[in-house]
């Protein structure tokens, strides 16, 4: 089987960031940086070349496959910020509607700055999203 591409690596993500070309994006990476690591309780690591993830889980898939994943993460991409949040706990939705301007997809929430969001709400989104990650699936 193939190794996943955006396994945690040693890789330093304020490296990474430090890389970034947009001053703005750079900005708002560190913040995210600050609020991912309260929000889960776990340190930022690189995983792959460009996703900054936060804690683990062992996630097995009703095939059998079995592999650890990130607790939440974020990637910054031209334009936006991808945030890599589970979807599927009670407030997911209620948290969407107060958030601010944002964009979804299946498990990621894609915003252009962090002036667009309410930063207190996408704390208390990560936490409860990292929480029912904990309670649902073993620790990695």
């Amino acid at each position: 089987m193939a190794e996943i591409k955006t396994s945690e690596n040693t890789n330093d993500p304020i490296l990474f960031l430090e890389s970034l070309n947009d001053k703005n994006q750079k900005a708002d990476c560190k913040k995210l940086i600050t609020l991912f690591e309260k929000a889960s309780g776990a340190k930022a690591k690189m995983c792959g070349d460009s996703i900054i993830g936060f804690g683990k889980y062992r996630l097995v898939y009703e095939s059998g496959r079995a592999l650890d994943w990130m607790l939440c993460g974020f990637a910054p991409r031209k334009g936006k910020l991808s945030l890599y949040i589970m979807t599927g706990f009670g407030n997911y939705k209620d948290y969407l509607k107060q958030i601010g301007k944002h964009k979804t997809g299946k498990s990621c929430l894609y915003v252009k700055t962090l002036a667009d969001i309410d930063e207190q709400v996408l704390f208390n989104l990560v936490k409860d999203s990292c929480e029912y990650l904990k309670n649902k699936y073993s620790p990695a």
